[in-house]
C-alpha cells in the first residue's frame, strides 16, 4: 500500500478530518508534517516508499511490545495504516493507540536515504464512505481495518561524514516549525 497519490477524489482532508473521527490531543496528521518540514517529510515519505512492507510497533495487554509487519500508504495528506481483520495488531490498537512505524531499511549497511520512523496514535476511520473511497483506490484485501496516523513525532538518522545526523519533529516541540539537528558524533 506504499505509495503517493494526489488529485482525484480526495480520501482526506490531511487535517485530521476523516468523517468524525478528529485528531488526537497532541497529535497532528501527515498533512500538518509536510506544511511545518517539507523537506523532512518528503525525506521521510521517500524512505518509506522505497520498500512496500515496514515494521509497526504495537503495546501488547501486558505492555510488552509487538513487532509486525505492515504496508504503509501516504495519500492525499494523511498516513494510512490498513490492517487485516482479526490481526493481533488491530487489537493492541483498539486498547492502546499508541504506535511506531519504522521504514524498512533494505538490504545492506549503508542505509540509503536513512533510518526513519514516525510515532504517534492510530485514530480507527470507522466512516464507512471513507473506507470504501479507500479501499477503491488502494485494493487493499478485503475485509481489513483503516487507521490514519495522528503524529507526535518524526525522526531522521543519516550520515553526513564525519557525523551522524539525527533529525527529529514533533507538534509541541521547540521550534516546532522545524527538525532539530544534531551531530552526537563526530
Amino acid at each position: 500500500m506504499t505509495g503517493e497519490s494526489r488529485g482525484g477524489e480526495g480520501i482526506g482532508s490531511g487535517a485530521g478530518d476523516d468523517g468524525g473521527v478528529g485528531g488526537v490531543g497532541g497529535a497532528v496528521g501527515w498533512s500538518v508534517v509536510e506544511a511545518a518540514v517539507p523537506e523532512l517529510a518528503g525525506q521521510v515519505r521517500e524512505r518509506f516508499g522505497a520498500y512496500r512492507h515496514h515494521v509497526l510497533a504495537t503495546l501488547r495487554k501486558d505492555g510488552a511490545p509487538r513487532l509486525t509487519g505492515l504496508e504503509a500508504d501516504f495519500r492525499h495528506g494523511e498516513l494510512w495504516l490498513g490492517m487485516m481483520v482479526g490481526s493481533r495488531k488491530v487489537s493492541d490498537l483498539w486498547r492502546d493507540p499508541r504506535f511506531a512505524l519504522h521504514a524498512n531499511p533494505g538490504p545492506g549497511a549503508d542505509l540509503s536515504g536513512g533510518d526513519v520512523r514516525v510515532s504517534g496514535r492510530a485514530v480507527e476511520v470507522t466512516d464507512r464512505a471513507l473506507v470504501a473511497r479507500y479501499a477503491a483506490a488502494v485494493k487493499p484485501p478485503e475485509p481489513f481495518h483503516l487507521f490514519r496516523a495522528e503524529l507526535t513525532e518524526v525522526v531522521r538518522t543519516s550520515t553526513e561524514a564525519p557525523y551522524v545526523v539525527v533529525e527529529t519533529w514533533s507538534p509541541d516541540g521547540p521550534a516546532a516549525g522545524r527538525p532539530g539537528r544534531r551531530a552526537p558524533w563526530g
